[in-house]
C-alpha cells in the first residue's frame, strides 16, 4: 500500500504529457479561497523528490510565498500605489520621480527575492556621483520602506536594503541668506505687488512658506489687545500648514508670533485689496478664508510663489536663478543673529525643537560665538602694554 505524504509535505506525481515528475506545494489562498501552488519538475524521480524537499524547506522559511517572478519593481510600484496615503500629491510625484528615474531602471528587473546587499551597496555607490545626499538618502528610503512593506506582506524573507549604509553624494547647492541691504531692497521690490505681505512676513517672522501658503483670516489678529496689561501685540497663529492633513511640520512648528508694524501694515492693506479683488470676482471667489490666494482667490502653489518671488528679486537687481524663497527664512534667522539675538530665542521663533536643530539647520547664518570665551578672558586678564 502506497503511503500518502502528510498535508503540508507537498505532492509528487508524473504528468505523462509532459514525460515528467511534477512537484507541487500549496503556500496559501488567495482573498478569494483559491490555492497557492509553487511547482518544480525533474525526469529523474529522485532529482523531482529533492525539489520538493527544497520547497517545502522554502515554505517553512517563509520564502516562496511570493510570485517567482517578483520584482523590486513590482515592490516599488505596490507601495507608491498603497503605502502613500497620508502624502500629499506634491510628495506622491517627488517619491514617483525619483523611483522612476533612480531605482526601477538600474535595480527593477531584479527579483526581489534575489536583490542582495551587494546589489543595493553597488547601487548607491554609483548614484553618489550623479546624486546629492539628500537624494541618496531619499532614494535609499524609498527602497528600504518598499520592502519591508513587501516583507510585511511575505513577498520577501529578508529586507537587505536596511542593512546598507547610505554613501555620501556630491554636494547640494549651500542654502544662502540676504543680507540687511539686499533685505531692503527685496521689501522695497515687493511694495504694491501681490506678494508684498508674503514677503514682509516671510523676512520679518520667519515663517516656512507651506505655513503662509495655509494661513487664514481667522488665525490672523491685526489689533491685538493694547488696552490689557500687559498689552498683548497684534499676531499670527501659525497652526496650519500644506502638508499632507494640514498639520505642522513638527509639533512646536505650531506657535503664536507677535507682529512686527511692518507685518500689521503690509497684511492691513493686502487684506484690503484682497476684499476689492473678492467684491469684484462676486460669488466666484472661493469661500476658503486663505490670506495669500491666486487672483481668482484659489490657493497659491509653490510654482505661483516661485514665479512672483523671480520678479520681485530681479526688480532688486538680484539674480532670481540664485534664490528660493526658502531663504527669506535662512535671511530671518541671519539677520537676527547679527542683531544679537540668542539661538535659544531664534529656535523658538522659528518653530524648531531645540536650538541644536537650528544650528544645524542654519549653521551657515548663525553668527558665530566660538570668540566668546577669549574675548572674555582678555576681559578677565587684560595684558599690560608691555606684553610682559
Amino acid at each position: 500500500m502506497i503511503k500518502r505524504r502528510s498535508r503540508g509535505d507537498g505532492g509528487l506525481h508524473w504528468d505523462e504529457s509532459r514525460n515528467r515528475w511534477i512537484a507541487s506545494i500549496t503556500v496559501g489562498y488567495t482573498p478569494a479561497g483559491k490555492r497557492i501552488v509553487r511547482k518544480a519538475s525533474d525526469k529523474d524521480k529522485t532529482k523531482a523528490r529533492a525539489k520538493l524537499k527544497k520547497l517545502v524547506r522554502d515554505h517553512e522559511d517563509g520564502l516562496i510565498v511570493a510570485s517567482k517572478g517578483y520584482t523590486v519593481a513590482d515592490a516599488v510600484r505596490y507601495w507608491l500605489t498603497y503605502g502613500l496615503s497620508d502624502k500629499s500629491p506634491s510628495s506622491l510625484r517627488t517619491y514617483t520621480s525619483l523611483a522612476d528615474n533612480h531605482i526601477i531602471p538600474s535595480l527593477g528587473a531584479r527579483k526581489l527575492k534575489e536583490l542582495s546587499a551587494e546589489d543595493v551597496d553597488k547601487w548607491l555607490k554609483e548614484k553618489s556621483t550623479a546624486l546629492s545626499t539628500e537624494a541618496l538618502r531619499r532614494c535609499h528610503s524609498i527602497l528600504n520602506r518598499a520592502v519591508r512593506m513587501a516583507q510585511a506582506r511575505d513577498k520577501v524573507k529578508r529586507n537587505v536594503v536596511a542593512l546598507c549604509d547610505v554613501p555620501t553624494g556630491l554636494a547640494g547647492r549651500p542654502s544662502k541668506a540676504f543680507t540687511l541691504m539686499q533685505a531692503e531692497a527685496v521689501l522695497k521690490s515687493a511694495e504694491g505687488t501681490p506678494l508684498e505681505a508674503y514677503i514682509v512676513l516671510s523676512l520679518l517672522i520667519g515663517a516656512r512658506t507651506e505655513e503662509l501658503r495655509a494661513l487664514v483670516w481667522p488665525l490672523v489678529d491685526l489689533v491685538g489687545k493694547p488696552d490689557d496689561d500687559p498689552p498683548v501685540p497684534p499676531s499670527i497663529m501659525v497652526w496650519r500648514s500644506v502638508r499632507a492633513g494640514g498639520d505642522t511640520k513638527t509639533r512646536k512648528s505650531r506657535r503664536t508670533l507677535a507682529l512686527p508694524q511692518r507685518c500689521v501694515r503690509a497684511l492691513s492693506a493686502h487684506q484690503e485689496r484682497q476684499a476689492a479683488a473678492r467684491k469684484a470676482a462676486g460669488e466666484a471667489w472661493p469661500d476658503s478664508k486663505l490670506v495669500f490666494t491666486s487672483s481668482a482667490g484659489t490657493p497659491l502653489d509653490a510654482a505661483n510663489v516661485r514665479r512672483d518671488f523671480r520678479r520681485i528679486l530681479s526688480a532688486a537687481g538680484l539674480d532670481p536663478k540664485k534664490w528660493t524663497p526658502r531663504e527669506m527664512r535662512h535671511s530671518f534667522v541671519s539677520l537676527l543673529s547679527d542683531s544679537g539675538v540668542p539661538l535659544e530665542n531664534i529656535s523658538r521663533l522659528v518653530g524648531h525643537n531645540g536650538s541644536a536643530i537650528t544650528e544645524k539647520v542654519y549653521r551657515k547664518q548663525i553668527r558665530p560665538m566660538l570668540l566668546e570665551g577669549a574675548e572674555a578672558m582678555d576681559r578677565i586678564f587684560p595684558q599690560d602694554s608691555a606684553g610682559a
